[in-house]
């Protein structure tokens, strides 16, 4: 396959992604509320508040929705973590109930009871990020005190499915987007154009059973969708790439016209780009050699284990023949398969299969 040509990016025509899309079931909503809240709610519980822009990339937030009116869930989807979510979610549930309250409430006297409000972000980018962490608003703060009035904390969860987050076992649609979103990359990653791999990767849900319905119904139209957000996000990466190229550049020239200045420029410059060079092809190397094979397999046990403990004590013949595995290959389909299973013995029998 020959890999993909960098693409412009235009103004776009498409207001939702396919994550919007496909939570915005009710159906998929109360599951992976229930997963969020250990509560069981049904579709008819879940009221969409979504706050819309005129364009997709103009779209205020990804999801949000009510829960039997009790409870307000505000939520984003990235492939980058935003350090500004507290304050944006502290936008987004201002403008929310705008939309939701009576202006008039607010002034009288009797207290006035709101949903409560709960704050997330799924992510699934590849930068490193453990499978849930919390943002604060409070940290954006100039001055610090030890109990700020004003506080919104923001719950991270790692959706990608080597994150082994415990969402992806109770929430079956999301662990369903996140199998078809890991399968988009593995190609993406073997060096496949992006239309290919988004194509093969449908074509795989239909084999293995994965978002049947979301499929069946909304077909092209996500593939569409995919292709615009995996766009806009090479959009983002190339703009900060030239800001830092600029940045980069605007700073050598200030410090040659500095250096000659001083003397000491020259000797810097070239001692500096000589050891970068230098160590980062010694390092390079060494790091491909002894550490990155070993250390991937490792990561992809320890998915495995994580998927597989929900069943209980893993068994010692499985554990060693996952311990004994060398081929990566072998081992991400394993950990790919491994939510899914009832038992201990359907695993086991995939894993005779050569499955």
């Amino acid at each position: 396959m020959a890999r993909e040509n960098e693409k412009a990016i235009t103004n776009r025509e498409v207001k939702n992604s396919a994550f919007t899309t496909y939570f915005g079931e009710p159906e998929n909503a109360s599951r992976l509320y229930a997963a969020l809240g250990e509560e069981e709610v049904s579709p008819d519980d879940i009221t969409y508040v979504t706050l819309e822009g005129v364009l997709f990339i103009a779209r205020k937030n990804d999801l949000a929705f009510t829960v039997k009116n009790r409870v307000l869930v505000i939520s984003e989807h990235q492939s980058t973590v935003n350090e500004n979510m507290p304050l944006r979610d502290l936008l987004y549930l201002g403008r929310t109930m705008e939309k939701l309250l009576d202006q008039r409430s607010i002034y009288k006297r009797k207290l006035f009871r709101i949903p409560t409000p709960e704050f997330y972000v799924f992510y699934n980018g590849d930068e490193t990020c453990p499978p849930e962490k919390i943002l604060r608003l409070s940290d954006a703060f100039l001055e610090k005190t030890e109990h700020p009035m004003v506080e919104l904390e923001v719950k991270v969860i790692n959706i990608n499915l080597p994150s082994g987050h415990k969402l992806l076992r109770e929430c079956r649609p999301m662990y369903e987007y996140s199998w078809f979103i890991q399968r988009i990359k593995e190609y993406l990653g073997a060096g496949w154009v992006r239309d290919a791999a988004i194509e093969q990767a449908a074509k795989d849900c239909v084999e293995e059973g994965i978002l049947t319905e979301f499929m069946k119904e909304h077909g092209s139209e996500v593939l569409n969708m995919l292709n615009t957000q995996w766009n806009y996000d090479d959009a983002v990466a190339v703009e900060r790439e030239e800001a830092f190229e600029e940045g980069r550049e605007s700073g050598l020239s200030m410090g040659k016209t500095l250096g000659i200045l001083e003397g000491k420029a020259a000797g810097i410059a070239e001692g500096k780009a000589a050891g970068i060079a230098e160590g980062k092809a010694a390092g390079i190397a060494e790091g491909k050699a002894a550490g990155i094979a070993e250390g991937k397999a490792a990561g992809q046990r320890q998915v495995i284990y994580a998927f597989l403990e929900h069943l209980g004590e893993i068994p010692e013949d499985i554990r060693n023949r996952i311990e004994s595995e060398q081929d990566g290959s072998v081992l991400k389909k394993w950990y790919m398969l491994a939510p899914g299973v009832n038992s201990f013995e359907a695993f086991r029998e995939h894993m005779e299969k050569g499955q």
